[in-house]
């Protein structure tokens, strides 16, 4: 049987549905009841990024330069990369909060938008946290990766519990892998929307839900950080980022356990 695909304008609905699969305890299908995808709506929303200037924001000249409104990151066969390194956001480190943004990225492309992340005093400019997973094959796209921690938390399609001792259980499904990976557009603009609140982190692209993490680890988890996009290590390659909404959203406690 075909899993119906999750679509969501509302942070409420998401972080809602994990919270009763954790307290449920029971992995279960997809549910219908999810609203249309937000659109155009930008209420609360406020711009991180000016598309003129990297005000606000520091990265490495060598990898990262704007172009046409855009957040261009780059790496050429005489600039492959030894780590990865992030265009990081100055403007502060948000706790709880929705980010949108959208992307295009070339076919051999790896990439990510990072949030509650730490910056590392070695190398520069490099972040260890949360990731929403971005690339050109897009065969990650939508994954939630913890940059220099504890690996994947989710792959695209699942709702999963990150528990002490890097134990991970899958408590949902969000949809069949190829049908989401469809929902990718190659070579074209895509729109990334985070919704971060408590420890119930929820991926979307192009308003598709494709992965909710719930944090059940004290140890690890991180209840505020940066923000930043990724070049990674790998070919050469191009990604172009362009309009960075921001909305801050009140603090909540971390959902309850079972």
């Amino acid at each position: 049987m075909k899993l119906p695909l999750l679509r969501s304008r509302s942070a409420g609905a998401v972080v809602g549905l994990a919270a009763a699969l954790i307290l449920s305890c029971a992995p279960v299908r997809a549910a219908q009841s999810y609203p249309e995808p937000a659109g155009a709506d930008s209420a609360g929303f406020v711009p991180i990024f000016d598309g003129k200037t990297l005000t606000g924001w520091a990265a490495d000249p060598k990898y990262w330069r704007i172009e046409d409104g855009m957040l261009v990151g780059f790496v050429t066969p005489e600039t492959l990369l030894k780590a990865n390194t992030f265009a990081i956001w100055r403007g502060g480190a948000p706790a709880d909060f929705e980010l949108k943004v959208e992307y295009r990225i070339s076919a051999a492309g790896n990439s990510g938008i990072n949030y509650r992340s730490v910056e590392l005093p070695t190398p520069a400019f490099a972040l260890k946290g949360y990731q929403c997973d971005i690339d050109g094959a897009s065969r990650h796209t939508g994954n939630n990766y913890e940059e220099r921690g504890r690996t994947f938390l989710a792959v695209r399609g699942q709702i999963t519990r990150a528990m002490p001792d890097a134990k991970r259980a899958i408590i949902g499904r969000l949809g069949e892998k190829d049908a989401l990976a469809a929902l990718v557009k190659k070579g074209d603009w895509n729109q990334v929307h985070l919704i971060i609140r408590g420890n119930v982190f929820t991926h979307l692209v192009n308003g598709q839900v494709m992965s909710v993490v719930v944090d059940e680890d004290p140890a690890a988890r991180r209840a505020s950080g940066l923000i930043g996009v990724q070049v990674h290590v790998g070919p050469p390659m191009k990604v172009e980022y362009r309009n960075f909404l921001l909305k801050t959203l009140p603090v909540i406690a971390p959902a309850p356990t079972k």
